[in-house]
């Protein structure tokens, strides 16, 4: 199944910056930039604090394509 992930909007719309919201959720930079990008999909627990960070539920943030 295809996911299309929408952190990079949320990120602008909230005025996040990647590499803080990284330190938050305890990944690494580079790591939420792979998802910002498309490139992967996380593990549920990671995306579990995403969606915890932002206060929101998952599939808000990761929808199907």
């Amino acid at each position: 199944m295809k996911y299309k992930c929408r952190l990079k909007v949320i990120f602008a719309e909230r005025d996040i910056k990647q590499g803080e919201f990284a330190k938050k959720v305890g990944v690494s930079a580079s790591a939420i930039s792979s998802l910002v990008n498309g490139h992967t999909l996380p593990s549920f627990t990671v995306a579990y604090k995403i969606s915890e960070q932002l206060n929101m539920d998952i599939r808000e943030i990761w929808i199907k394509k």
